[in-house]
């Protein structure tokens, strides 16, 4: 009977064993750290490219904006935005400037004025005849007077009075003959003015200025469409090829002077499917201040770049459409990168933890270029091996890890 209840003891002994084991087991298990869930991606090599991004607007070439030559009165334009001009066309007539001269009371005015004017001419030819007489009076008096000075029969005195008078007879003659010469001027100045209005009243057109299409190209914008008076140099209208088109891009002065000519820009977001190649043409050496949609104050410089794309991938654009202009500072083929959200300080240099058998390892890695949310890796790292790409303040040096 002793020998069962020594069985049923160490049965119960081992048991309460059983469970305290159990139970410290379960105690070391709830203590010890647990795995993080975390989010990892292979080292890999591929293509780079560090790119600068700005919106851009497409404009053509050679574009010519045609204005007055003189001021006068502009003829209704007859063409329409994109019909085609040849050099040497009519683009705009020009009359001479409309004046009051066509009313029914101005014309009366005018032909009293030839009537006036024909009366003066008259009166300033009379007025030139009489000084002619007086002047030829004078020189006869003088003629008789001179003769009998030299037998002493008049004195030096009246001698001198004649010449004096010869003097200025001949000068009242030729201020007679200018006054004459006036009206005659003044009356064929009035005799234009009516001739010219008459001609007017008459329905006659009157001289006008052709102004003619420099070179062959297409009508852009019309400036100046219904006749009305223009000034010399007042636009008129805007032509152009639209087929010879250029990209203008406005970019940081920071950004610009990491950009050379010839640089290679490629296009997108500009309505059609493919992505256009173009190459930098002309950075402006001015730059400009402008104001963001933030309110801040840039210095922003232009940049000319020119398609490069067949141009029959690009047929639908135009002068002023929106583009998105990428230019490529640096590229790279086969470029060991990883993702910016990888890296994390580590002293005065950078380094990214590594999974390596379910555990995080600190490794500290030397980068390069940097294109956006990607960056070059330059030592430190292997093509294959994983990272994690969100490390928080949960991982540390040996924590266990479990990839999410």
């Amino acid at each position: 009977m002793m020998h069962a209840l020594d069985l049923k003891l160490l049965r119960d002994l081992w048991h309460l064993r059983g469970q305290a084991l159990a139970i410290a087991g379960g105690l070391i298990y709830g203590f010890l750290p647990r795995a993080v869930t975390v989010d990892a991606v292979q080292v890999a090599t591929g293509p780079l490219a560090v790119t600068i991004e700005e919106e851009g607007k497409t404009r053509v070439m050679e574009r010519y904006i045609v204005s007055a030559p003189m001021s006068g009165y502009a003829r209704r334009i007859d063409l329409d935005v994109g019909d085609a001009v040849r050099a040497g066309q009519v683009l705009v007539v020009i009359e001479p400037a409309r004046s009051d001269a066509l009313d029914p009371r101005t014309r009366a005015q005018a032909q009293a004025q030839v009537s006036a004017a024909q009366a003066a001419l008259s009166a300033a030819r009379e007025n030139a005849s009489a000084a002619a007489a007086q002047a030829g009076l004078a020189r006869q008096e003088l003629q008789r007077i001179e003769p009998l000075r030299s037998a002493n029969l008049v004195s030096e005195q009246a001698v001198d009075r004649a010449r004096t008078e010869v003097s200025r007879t001949q000068a009242a003659k030729l201020a007679a003959e200018h006054n004459a010469n006036v009206a005659r001027f003044e009356l064929d100045m009035a005799r234009a003015a009516l001739a010219k209005t008459s001609s007017l009243q008459a329905g006659n057109s009157a001289e006008t200025l052709n102004v003619h299409a420099p070179v062959d190209a297409q009508v852009l914008k019309i400036v100046h469409e219904s006749e009305a008076t223009v000034q010399a140099g007042q636009p008129l209208i805007e032509i152009g090829n639209p087929e010879a088109l250029e990209v203008e891009v406005e970019v940081l002065s920071t950004h610009a002077v990491q950009i050379a000519p010839g640089s290679r820009v490629l296009l997108d977001r500009w309505g059609g499917g493919a992505t256009l190649q173009g190459a930098v043409r002309v950075i402006e050496p001015t730059g400009f201040t402008k104001v963001s949609a933030l309110g801040v104050e840039e210095q922003r410089v232009r940049i000319i770049a020119d398609i490069t794309s067949p141009r029959e991938t690009w047929r639908r654009l135009g002068d002023g459409y929106r583009v998105e202009a990428r230019f490529i500072i640096w590229e790279g083929a086969e470029v060991l990168q990883i993702p910016a959200s990888a890296l994390f300080r580590l002293n005065s240099g950078w380094a990214v933890f590594i999974i390596e058998r379910g555990r995080a390892k600190t490794r500290p890695v030397e980068i390069g270029q940097r294109a956006g949310l990607t960056v070059q890796v330059l030592s430190g790292l292997k093509p294959g091996e994983r990272i994690i790409t969100h490390p928080d303040d949960r991982i540390e040096e040996g924590r266990r890890v479990d990839v999410r």
